[in-house]
């Protein structure tokens, strides 16, 4: 049995490595009851070996963990009657309807609602009548999602889920992450975009070669995230007048037009835009999810300076 009082994923000096090479460093990680934790981090930062390493399907090299308030070796088949689990490579049997794959599915569980699980493709607009073999891989991952969703486990862990959905289906299926949480259970999704996981998660880890980098809320990783803008004049303007804004790097000027990466304040940014100059447009939107990572590394290295001068 699994108890409320536990947190949904618990891991102290987690450890993977594959021969010398280290896939998953010191990972000491809570994600609690209620909430979606938002994994992130660029293709081969660790994320999937992490959940694997959860889930008992890899052994870590050092390190514990436990899900639910059990432990992830010890009582790895029990916590699989209290998840939901999506992987990135998800394995169907193409000769299966939808329908067919999640009744094989079901039938290992002991059985589920299938009201729910009809609710649940009418949601998403799965065609569970064909072949998975004849579906596109956006409906595919579309059967996926719902077995991951249809026991109503305490627990969902996903790897990437919103590869090949449309948008109307991904904000479905937002909702539905959101719908696990506010009912007290809980979502740990893994994913590359920072969009995605802002949209959706309460807070969010940020790992990156195999490191942990920080633990945020949503509302303070928006707060540090860099943002791409680009400013339209009706005259043109030079890079010199923007370089003592805060947060203003890497400008480029053309014409009447000047792009940047900022992130700053925005009022100190549009203050001095409209201070001088008459502003025609302004287009803004999240920068590479790597240039985000290397502004946390740019705070560590002048942490680390500071400390050392203090040191000294």
């Amino acid at each position: 049995m699994t108890s409320t009082t536990h947190p949904a994923i618990h891991t102290t000096g987690l450890t993977k490595h594959y021969d010398d090479v280290p896939a998953l460093v010191d990972l000491d990680l809570e994600v609690r009851r209620g909430e979606v934790f938002g994994f992130l981090g660029p293709n081969g930062a660790g994320k999937t070996t992490t959940i694997r390493t959860l889930l008992d399907l890899i052994r870590p090299t050092a390190g514990s963990a436990s899900i639910l308030g059990l432990d992830t070796r010890a009582d790895a088949v029990e916590i699989r009657r209290h998840i939901g689990y999506l992987p990135s490579d998800l394995a169907m049997y193409p000769n299966l309807t939808g329908k067919d794959l999640l009744t094989y599915f079901a039938n290992l569980r002991g059985g589920v609602d299938w009201g729910h699980v009809d609710a649940l493709a009418t949601r998403l607009k799965a065609d569970l009548g064909k072949k998975v073999g004849d579906l596109s891989s956006g409906n595919r991952q579309k059967v996926g999602i719902i077995q991951a969703f249809m026991s109503r486990p305490d627990l969902v862990l996903m790897d990437e889920p919103s590869t090949g959905l449309d948008p109307l289906v991904q904000q479905e299926f937002q909702t539905m992450m959101r719908e696990v949480a506010d009912d007290g259970r809980s979502v740990f999704l893994s994913s590359h975009t920072l969009s995605e996981v802002q949209r959706v998660a309460d807070r969010v880890g940020i790992i990156r070669q195999g490191r942990l980098v920080d633990v945020e809320g949503v509302h303070d990783l928006r707060s540090k995230a860099i943002r791409r803008v680009e400013l339209v004049f009706d005259a043109p303007v030079t890079a010199e007048e923007f370089a003592g804004v805060a947060g203003v790097r890497d400008t480029q000027v053309r014409d009447n037009a000047i792009m940047l990466s900022f992130d700053g304040h925005m009022e100190e940014l549009l203050a001095v835009a409209t201070g001088r100059h008459h502003l025609v447009d302004i287009n803004s939107e999240e920068a590479d999810l790597e240039e985000i990572f290397l502004a946390y590394y740019r705070e560590d290295a002048v942490d680390g300076e500071s400390r050392e001068e203090a040191m000294a």
